[in-house]
């Protein structure tokens, strides 16, 4: 798979997710559409969104409720791509919002795999390939970010490190959708800065590709030891995600310990 093709199923993927057109996002404009479910969307996308903004730096494509779509219309046209997706701005945002009783809730940065810098990284640890059927016993905390107990059915590969017969690091990758898998990685806290997360990422996303689907990677620009983990592992920034909820759903958020 090259590069090319790895951004124009990415591309594609972002359109059915946002009820645009693929060429959308590198248009320069800010759209607007309204937000609808689609069978081929991202699985975990609780479709539809009230407010939901992506950009791959090229304008914002913008989905929303009819109720919301001149709000955030008005919004998006209002301050530069690069800068509507932070503060001070998303507080304006929040204001916009709060008679709608919504405020933001989710923001995060994806990542796409360079099949020119992309390689299976070193580990000194036994390294095994797991699949659905090995996670059952799996869903705990320690691989909350590897696997999802919610949408186990999804979770379809994964790469684990072995200390002997000990679990100590685990990669996995959920079907989110019929051409992208997503990966997430989990090392036990006495076992990080030892390179386990790098090669448990490399290793799978160079399966995953063996499979012709595409591995993508999720992290809050904020978590610092995650982007580096993905920029290690050959991937780079693709595209910017921010999405708004219900008021009470996001104060549950903040409440949970």
């Amino acid at each position: 798979m090259t590069n090319e093709q790895i951004w124009e199923i990415a591309l594609k993927q972002s359109a059915y997710d946002c009820g645009c057109a693929a060429e959308d996002f590198f248009s320069g404009e800010n759209i607007v559409t309204v937000s609808k479910s689609h069978p081929r969307a991202r699985k975990y996308l609780p479709l539809p969104f009230e407010c939901d903004m992506v950009t791959y730096g090229s304008g914002i494509i913008a989905q929303t409720s009819e109720r919301l779509a001149g709000v955030v219309r008005e919004y998006i046209n209002k301050y530069p791509t690069e800068h509507a997706f932070e503060t001070p701005h998303i507080h304006a945002l929040d204001e916009m919002l709060a008679p709608y009783g919504l405020k933001v809730c989710f923001m995060a940065e994806y990542f796409l795999p360079d099949v020119n810098k992309i390689k299976a990284l070193p580990c000194k640890y036994e390294l095994r390939m797991l699949h659905n059927e090995d996670f059952e016993n799996l869903y705990t905390p320690d691989w909350s970010n590897a696997l999802c107990k919610k949408r186990k059915e999804l979770d379809v590969l994964g790469v684990g490190a072995y200390d002997g017969e000990k679990l100590v690091g685990l990669a996995g990758c959920s079907a989110d959708c019929d051409d992208m898998y997503q990966i997430g990685v989990d090392v036990l806290p006495e076992y990080r800065r030892q390179g386990i997360a790098a090669a448990l990422t490399s290793r799978l996303a160079l399966e995953i590709l063996a499979l012709d689907k595409v591995p993508f990677y999720c992290a809050a620009w904020c978590n610092i030891k995650s982007v580096r983990n993905a920029v290690k592992c050959g991937f780079a920034p693709a595209w910017a995600e921010l999405t708004a909820r219900d008021i009470y759903f996001v104060d549950s958020l903040n409440k949970e310990k």
